[in-house]
């Protein structure tokens, strides 16, 4: 059995990606620092909440250093906020992002209702590590307000068409990233979760 961490920010409800992580077969801890060392196989940031005051939950809360903690070796799964917190900055907020990708956060366009909230389909550009066996066209749910804007599309395994194109899921070295909510995402997002935690396996 696989042991992760989810990271609490303290902004709301992370029942249901605990309660997906579990089904998966995952023994799954609620952590709110960085301080105690390591011992997890792998490293949620979930979707709930606003940048900065994620950013100083992440930053602020610890001695020990996120990039520190994780080093390159967790596997690091973050979700909506989660993923945009892997870039440089956030039209969200003021504070610094990760910086663990290059590239920034933008709000989505005015042309847009915003939050944007639904089932949007994939369309795949690189099967990656988080995609496997997941078909291009699958149908995953979001809600979101912003999106990220890398400055290579190499890191973009599948994009979703809003009449933009909004990046879905990014993969950089152990950081996997996605837009949308995987636990809330059905039979699709199951797949992911399972390829998730096989990384986090090996």
């Amino acid at each position: 059995m696989v042991s992760v961490a989810i990271f609490d920010y303290g902004a709301g409800n992370i029942f249901s990606l605990k309660n997906s992580l579990e089904k998966a077969g995952a023994t799954v801890d609620v952590i709110t620092s960085f301080d105690k060392p390591n011992e997890y196989s792998g490293l949620l940031l979930p979707g709930v909440g606003n940048f900065d005051p994620a950013i100083k939950s992440i930053t602020k809360s610890s001695k020990t250093g996120f990039k520190e903690y994780v080093k390159d070796t967790t596997p690091v799964l973050g979700i909506c906020l989660g993923m945009e917190m892997f870039f440089e900055k956030s039209e969200e907020g003021k504070e610094k992002g990760l910086e663990i990708m290059k590239g920034e956060v933008i709000v989505l366009p005015d042309s847009m209702k915003v939050p944007h909230m639904g089932w949007n389909d994939l369309a795949i550009k690189n099967p990656g590590k988080i995609l496997q066996d997941v078909k291009n066209g699958s149908w995953v749910y979001f809600v979101h307000s912003y999106r990220v804007k890398p400055n290579s599309s190499e890191i973009i395994t599948a994009e979703s068409d809003y009449g933009i194109k909004v990046p879905a899921v990014v993969e950089q070295d152990n950081f996997f990233g996605t837009q949308f909510h995987p636990e809330k995402s059905g039979s699709v997002g199951k797949i992911m979760i399972k390829n998730f935690l096989d990384e986090c396996k090996k």
